[in-house]
């Protein structure tokens, strides 16, 4: 039989009764083009270009070297032509492929002309636009058949590809020494005994970083156990409170789907904790998770940060570099302070959101990238699109999905049990003796507003380990505007009455000044007389004694 006789029904056999499929005489599996672009994707990301590289490209060339024994079964071609030419046209008819029409089909000679490549697609769909080819199992299948068809080592190389930005893929078969010492480094990944020597560092990565977050997870729990018992939340989430309890619930709920999130609250509140919740929960878990403050790169540098850019798009662009959108391919990205971005960047973000895909600066191509954004702000956004500062179609793409983190003063039950743990962190890290809080220091801390949320709750903490005297944080520890914070009223059991209230908050504002009524009475914004008239009803000093106020 002449190789162009070759038929996809002659070679192909379905038994629908024994659920076989046979191809060329031996049993087959048909397998969805996708999911094996899901596999490429997670070997590349669990170990390396390199690696994955040598696992596709080992795995064609044993499944070309079966191919050849079938068919050498079946058919008695003598030509080394005849093999080449039977090499294409089998790999097509498996849906590897289609031979681009006027093409020589000779592997060994010319070379083969190859459009429509499944490997180049799936690449491009789950990794990206590469620079360098990318088609590696169809040449290890290509390589196993022919070394296996004509007994002597053939190697199949691109030197075009689909993957890399090329109209089509070229394929050349040539042996070791035709190849030279050009393209001789990737001629060990076909070989088996390469594979393990790359495999190795890789999986001693995996097994150290595993190792690693396992111990700092390990380390967080002991904190958090030896911190408040009550905190289960096995990410080290503080949310003693229903407030943060529903943040966290939603967070959990949002994480199970790949939808665009808008987080908003005010600066400190643990948006980028919440980001970090989504991911950790999500599908992404084990991609990259990387976050931009956006308010804090100027507009030029941020579009660079953002898509990359090409060699020689602007002075200093000495090399390629990609942006974060491809740095983050495959986890996500948290666009903090969004509300931050220029509106020629916001057009540029809405494009990337819309399409699946970027375009780096001085670039005239695009590349697709898989990326889950979680956007964060301080600010009201329907405010800045209402004063022109932001665009309404952006907002929408963002806000699929909106949470809310409630600031400090909102979340009281959270203020000592997250203090205790920031007052443990804090501690460790500057290798410090403080370990608890003070009786009258943590009865300080609640009263506080905490304008600054967690990071000056935090910065507080770290003042107080830094300057504290004992193993315990004291009042005088505190700054000062803690120090003088008097308690806010909080709706908690019964309703109590208005005077009870006003005389809980006097005497508290008046212990907090040391019993000096004067300044008491500045701050309550009352004349002192009418400060005495209500301590004497109150029964904390006597009728006519007046006192001298304590400096």
């Amino acid at each position: 039989m002449r190789v162009e006789d070759l038929n996809i029904n002659e070679l192909v056999e379905f038994d629908s009764e024994d659920g076989m499929v046979r191809f060329a005489g031996q049993r087959a599996l048909i397998i969805d083009a996708t999911a094996k672009g899901n596999l490429r994707k997670e070997l590349i990301e669990h170990f390396g270009v390199t690696a994955a590289r040598a696992v596709l490209t080992r795995f064609g060339f044993v499944q070309g070297w079966r191919m050849a024994e079938a068919m050498q079964e079946l058919f008695q071609w003598e030509k080394l032509e005849d093999w080449s030419h039977a090499c294409g046209r089998v790999h097509m008819l498996e849906g590897m492929y289609r031979i681009e029409p006027g093409s020589p089909g000779s592997l060994t000679k010319e070379g083969l002309t190859l459009v429509g490549s499944y490997e180049a697609e799936q690449h491009i769909a789950h990794v990206g636009r590469s620079d360098a080819p990318v088609c590696w199992t169809i040449c290890g299948l290509m390589s196993g058949y022919l070394s296996r068809a004509v007994g002597k080592e053939i190697y199949v190389l691109e030197e075009k590809c689909i993957g890399k930005g090329d109209a089509a893929c070229h394929l050349l078969g040539r042996t070791r020494e035709e190849w030279g010492n050009e393209r001789a480094h990737e001629l060990d990944f076909f070989h088996q005994q390469k594979l393990a020597d790359w495999l190795e560092p890789s999986l001693h990565r995996t097994t150290e970083t595993l190792r690693e977050a396992e111990k700092k997870l390990r380390a967080k729990k002991r904190l958090l156990a030896r911190a408040v018992h009550e905190v289960e939340d096995p990410l080290g989430v503080i949310m003693l409170s229903p407030a943060m309890r529903k943040v966290v619930d939603l967070a959990r709920r949002v994480a199970m789907v790949d939808s665009a999130l808008l987080i908003t609250g005010e600066s400190g509140t643990g948006k980028e904790l919440v980001a970090h919740l989504v991911h950790d929960a999500s599908a992404r878990a084990a991609g990259p998770f990387i976050a931009v403050n956006c308010g804090a790169i100027t507009e030029t540098l941020l579009e660079s940060e953002l898509f990359g850019h090409a060699r020689g798009s602007f002075t200093g662009a000495s090399q390629d570099r990609p942006g974060l959108f491809e740095a983050a391919n495959g986890g996500t990205l948290l666009l903090d302070e969004i509300g931050e971005v220029s509106r020629g960047i916001q057009v540029k973000l809405l494009r990337a959101l819309q399409e699946h895909e970027v375009r780096r600066v001085g670039e005239n191509k695009s590349r697709p990238v898989n990326v889950r954004v979680i956007a964060a702000t301080n600010r009201e956004l329907s405010a800045e699109i209402d004063a022109g500062r932001f665009r309404k179609d952006l907002y929408y793409r963002l806000n699929v999905v909106q949470l809310h983190v409630p600031p400090l003063r909102e979340r009281r039950e959270d203020l000592l049990p997250l203090a205790r743990v920031l007052l443990l962190e804090t501690s460790r890290r500057l290798k410090r003796p403080p370990t608890g809080l003070a009786p009258r220091a943590a009865d300080q801390i609640l009263r506080y507003e905490w304008p600054g949320n967690v990071r000056e709750l935090q910065n507080a903490l770290e003042r107080a380990v830094a300057l504290g005297r004992s193993k315990r944080i004291e009042l005088e520890d505190l700054p000062e505007e803690v120090r003088q914070a008097v308690p806010v009223p909080t709706l908690s059991g019964a309703v109590r009455s208005l005077g009870e209230v006003e005389k809980e908050y006097i005497l508290a504002a008046l212990a907090a000044n040391g019993g000096n009524r004067m300044r008491t009475a500045k701050q309550l914004s009352i004349g002192t007389a009418t400060l005495y008239r209500k301590l004497v009803q109150y029964g904390s000093i006597r009728k006519g004694q007046g006192g001298r106020d304590k400096d």
